[in-house]
């Protein structure tokens, strides 16, 4: 495979868990658990393909209105998982970054969350970025406001921002933009994930519950989108003939 029909930057909507534990009658937060291999399985994948960027939801603004024993078991495995695959990371010359809004997350969390960044920050076989507490609908007006204030303190002309200026201030600014993005599960919806930045990336909706995903069925999310022609505007003939 060509490195063309490679995407730079996949991003992963990991749904599938809660039902998954389910068909095993077990409880939802045993699936949350089972999908921590999942997890090193597509970073694995992503190395090993040439992927630059890898993206996965893996707590969003929503979240926090489901059951409170669920939300616990779900920070206490972000926790466990900071505490755990760092190093490992590390070794295999990824870097971590999170983005989302942490101020809502307890202080000792936080500082997990920056050891961590800071002990991969020079790595540069992957970028790994985890989307907790994150939203797109978030991260556009986060952006908004940054730039607005921006261009205030240094008395710019509104009428001359631009997409690209607006992108700066997005959390994913200074990597690829989104080539593919998956989601497991089965569902069909983006669920307020990088809206901003899924302007033109592929889709790929697949029934596979994420703690089943495995490295396989990555392959088969990549073949896919090796298979279209991406024409960002363009016709057909256009983008044969460049």
């Amino acid at each position: 495979m060509t490195d063309s029909k490679i995407p730079k930057h996949v991003a992963i909507i990991m749904d599938g868990n809660g039902r998954w534990a389910k068909k095993k009658g077990k409880i939802r937060t045993f699936g949350h658990k089972a999908g921590v291999e999942s997890v090193r399985a597509a970073v694995r994948f992503a190395r090993q393909t040439g992927i630059q960027s890898l993206t996965l939801f893996a707590f969003s603004s929503e979240n926090w209105n489901r059951p409170a024993a669920e939300v616990g078991v779900l920070m206490e495995l972000f926790n466990f998982v900071l505490n755990s695959e760092a190093k490992r990371l590390n070794k295999n010359n990824v870097r971590l970054k999170v983005i989302g809004d942490t101020s809502r997350f307890d202080g000792g969390l936080v500082k997990k969350i920056h050891k961590a960044e800071a002990l991969t920050e020079n790595n540069t076989s992957l970028v790994l970025n985890i989307a907790a507490n994150y939203g797109g609908r978030w991260d556009i007006i986060n952006a908004a406001k940054n730039l607005a204030k921006y261009t205030i303190e240094t008395n710019g002309k509104i009428d001359d921002i631009s997409e690209h200026d607006f992108n700066q201030y997005m959390s994913l600014a200074e990597q690829p933009e989104l080539d593919l993005l998956i989601r497991t599960g089965g569902e069909h919806r983006i669920s307020n994930f990088l809206m901003w930045q899924c302007a033109y990336a592929e889709f790929y909706f697949t029934d596979t519950l994420w703690p089943d995903f495995d490295e396989q069925a990555f392959q088969l999310a990549i073949d896919d989108f090796a298979d279209r022609q991406r024409r960002f505007g363009l016709t057909g003939e256009q983008v044969e003939c460049k």
